[in-house]
């Protein structure tokens, strides 16, 4: 069942009901100022931190569900409605939502009157914008009373759903002709506060929510939109609002806008003055100017347009299959701009109060987005890497107001520093911007401590190198990329006794999957000194690597695939000598990606060990057969119910990893397999099975042991985004970044005959069509470029060049 359907020349996704399985949202904002809203106008929005500067509340898991947001109340006559529906829920006559890039439209109508409500954050700009416009379809003239709505937050989200005998004491607001002031916090830090505004008089306001709502009432039927008067209240504490009140009269057939700027305003850090609470206006009204007019709106929104356009035009592809197409050149690229501005803190799953920028995921997201933000990415690696400890491991998540290390969480997970390692090659690549390895990063944020970026990586490698266990396999530390596998915690098996190893240096537990890790990207960081001119360490890294590759091989092998792990006490996770939890599908994507037993056709054997064990129809699960009971000496693996996250689910985070190795192998049809089984564009038509948005990514997908088997969960903010992209675009596609250049080699089904890519890759647009006459699954058997043949598939890069024609003829090698 489909719920709304795909635009793809105007880039929308197209809601045609209210009534979706789950609320299906957008992000607006490209920079520091970030919204989330539902297809209902449901969400929130924050400051660059969704814990430190949220603006507005959002009540997760309420009932009913999404039931805050950016509401507009239209009441005509005696009836009362939304554009958005919610939250009065009157049935209207027509209702459209039309998710884009960045911006959402509200489009309704109800008993003539036609509303349709424009919302997008400006490219440069900390506010909300919200155009809304109001049509007479009717013969007669309309009058309507219009009352806006938004709940503050009082700035620190986790503080202000704990602390209420503080807080409803702090509450403070300033109304000043249209515009509402929250400027609760202001009279002690005087640094930042929000306002929300309207460009026409209002005839009324309300900042006090329970006079707004009215006693005993809910946001689904206010005392004071029933009523068609405002009581212009100040709020005193409590819970402060902003709402405005218009009376609009229509004439038939006519059309009337009400622009509403929703601003953060941060006063510079030397900026001082003495009167408490005292709000300095002029960057607020010199913000409120700039969206006036609907020519202002209309100039602005074409900005963003341009913005998108600009970013999506780096990469994209023209092939016989349009949901791939779709998937490339629209929304996977844009889900990967919205990971890496957000990491995993906030979204309709994750509250935006704990997890902040992971270290692990941000490098991550880096492999999807380095082509689109190059500039951004050097950045962000180097806020990434100054939350590293000197000896190369990290704190595993950090605050991105303070760009500070969590100390809550702390350090511990061994696959954190390799993950640096290959965030900043995929930089390298994309960019061959070398200078960033001399940039000086700190450790740990102090400046004191500063290295060059390189040193940084040195040490990432080094502590793999250093943190060995029993089997010459990486420890696994508190976890690997498996949060929930711990395994340096208990032992549950009869006669031994019930320990704890309290301290994770002294824990013995292995990860194969880290080995697999290491083999890859020690790999790529020896041919990173080796572009440095470190010929020495370069040979020492690759010795290490191979020393590595031999372990994994050893004891990292299970006769049909590759082991998961050793727990504390050295016996084997994901074996088949386990009852339960005998194959997981990390090893065998990562190793295989790394090359580890392709040459000995161990490679070959694991993926189709994997494809045996551990398909379905809706993906890859993650292990076989799911616990059924919780382990001590495995962790929260086990705690879960089988079939869901770590414990069987389909994770769809590492179900690209399958697709990525079967590449390596030569597996066209079985990389697109694996490939198309998690991609939205191609589960559309099950959303009332799937439920989570159709078009973009989630983390995990009920695996077939759950009850709800094929029902997604915790969508957008996840590492598939990225890592598919890493996956269509390098491993299928085949255009692989590399050091000294571009490298073209696809891996397709082999039904595709022929596609084409344009690629800007350092500054040079590239126009590559590839022909497959032949029907193969891989290889190359001619090039051409720009009119020239080469024998190689590694199209060197020439700088300063506009623009490479390149012909690639696939076929099989003699």
């Amino acid at each position: 069942m489909q719920f709304g359907h795909f635009d793809d020349q105007n880039k929308e996704y197209v809601i045609t009901t209210p009534h979706t399985p789950l609320p299906w949202i957008n992000y607006l904002g490209s920079r520091d100022f970030f919204s989330l809203i539902s297809n209902t106008a449901g969400g929130y929005c924050f400051y660059r931190d969704a814990k430190l500067r949220r603006i507005t509340r959002y009540r997760y898991n309420d009932c009913p569900r999404d039931s805050v947001g950016r509401y507009y109340y239209i009441k005509d006559g005696s009836t009362v409605w939304n554009p958005g529906w919610k939250p009065v829920k009157t049935e209207l006559d027509r209702y459209r939502c039309r998710h884009g890039l960045g911006y959402t439209v509200l489009e309704s109508e109800k008993n003539g009157l036609a509303a349709s409500l424009e919302c997008f954050v400006p490219v440069a700009d900390n506010c909300e914008v919200h155009r809304l416009t109001l049509t007479n379809r009717t013969d007669a003239v309309k009058e309507a009373e219009l009352f806006s709505y938004a709940e503050f937050c009082l700035w620190n989200a986790v503080d202000d759903a704990n602390n209420f005998q503080r807080n409803f004491s702090t509450g403070e607001v300033e109304v000043d002709g249209s515009t509402i002031y929250h400027k609760t916090e202001y009279r002690e830090r005087r640094t930042h506060f929000a306002f929300y505004t309207v460009n026409r008089p209002v005839c009324g306001f309300d900042t006090d929510r329970d006079s707004f709502c009215g006693a005993d009432r809910d946001l689904d039927a206010p005392q004071t939109v029933l009523a068609g008067s405002s009581r212009d209240s100040i709020a005193h504490g409590w819970a402060p609002v902003g709402s405005h009140h218009l009376h609009l009269a229509l004439q038939p057939g006519e059309s009337t806008s009400c622009i509403f700027v929703l601003g953060y305003v941060e006063n510079p850090k030397d900026d001082k003055w003495e009167a408490p609470g005292v709000l300095k206006k002029d960057r607020a009204r010199a913000l409120m100017e700039k969206y006036r007019t609907d020519a202002q709106v209309d100039a602005a929104l074409q900005e963003l347009h341009m913005y998108w356009e600009t970013l999506l035009s780096r990469f994209s592809v023209h092939s016989e299959d349009e949901k791939l197409d779709r998937m490339v050149n629209i929304w996977n690229q844009y889900q990967c701009m919205v990971t890496f501005n957000l990491s995993r803190s906030a979204s309709y799953f994750e509250s935006g109060t704990g997890r902040g920028m992971g270290f692990r995921d941000s490098c991550q997201d880096l492999l999807g987005i380095v082509h689109l933000v190059p500039e951004r990415s050097r950045q962000r690696i180097l806020d990434i890497a100054a939350t590293q400890f000197e000896d190369g491991s990290s704190y595993h998540q950090y605050q991105p107001l303070t760009k500070k290390g969590n100390a809550d969480i702390g350090s511990g997970f061994n696959d954190d520093p390799l993950w640096l390692i290959a965030g900043v090659g995929a930089y390298l690549r994309e960019t061959g911007d070398f200078s960033i390895l001399q940039e000086q990063a700190a450790f740990d944020n102090d400046e004191t401590k500063a290295q060059p970026l390189l040193e940084h990586l040195r040490r990432s490698f080094q502590y793999s190198c250093s943190h060995k266990g029993p089997h010459g396999l990486p420890l696994i530390g508190r976890a690997d990329w498996n949060d929930c596998l711990n395994l340096n915690c208990f032992s549950d098996e009869p006669g031994e006794s019930f320990q704890t190893c309290s301290n994770l240096e002294s824990g013995k537990a292995e990860s194969v999957f880290i080995g697999g890790m290491f083999v890859k990207y020690g790999a790529e960081y020896a041919d990173i000194c080796a572009h440095c001119g470190l010929t020495e360490e370069a040979a020492q890294v690759r010795a290490q690597v191979e020393t590595m590759r031999a372990a994994v091989l050893d004891a990292g092998w299970d006769g049909a695939w590759f082991v998961r792990a050793y727990d504390a006490f050295s016996k084997p996770v994901g074996s088949h000598v386990c009852d339960e939890g005998q194959i997981f599908i990390e090893p065998q994507g990562m190793c295989v990606m790394a090359g580890i037993g392709v040459q000995e056709g161990l490679a070959q054997k694991a993926l189709q060990s994997v494809q045996e064990r551990l398909d379905t129809k809706y993906g890859i699960v993650l292990l076989q057969p799911a616990y059924t009971s919780y382990r001590l000496n495995l962790g929260e693996i086990s705690s879960y119910p089988p079939g869901y996250k770590e414990n069987a689910g389909i994770f769809c985070h590492n179900n690209p990893w399958i697709s990525c190795a079967e590449a390596v192998v030569g597996h066209g049809d079985r990389a697109f397999t694996v490939y198309r089984r998690t991609c939205p564009a191609y589960v559309e038509e099950i959303s009332e099975i799937h439920r989570t948005e159709p078009y973009v990514y989630s983390q995990m997908v009920a695996g077939k042991d759950a009850p709800s088997f094929g029902e997604a969960k915790n969508s957008w903010l996840t590492g598939t985004a990225a890592w598919t992209f890493a996956d269509v675009s390098q491993y299928l596609l085949g255009m692989q970044p590399e050091l000294d250049g571009l490298r073209v080699n696809p891996c397709i089904p082999h039904t595709w005959k022929a596609f084409t890519v344009e690629r800007l890759f350092r500054g040079t647009r590239y126009h590559i069509a590839v022909r497959n006459p032949d029907g193969v699954q891989k290889g190359v058997v001619r090039m051409e470029v720009d009119g020239k043949p080469q024998t190689d598939s590694l199209i060197s890069f020439v700088p300063g060049k506009a623009d490479c024609y390149v012909q690639v003829t696939m076929g099989t090698p003699e």
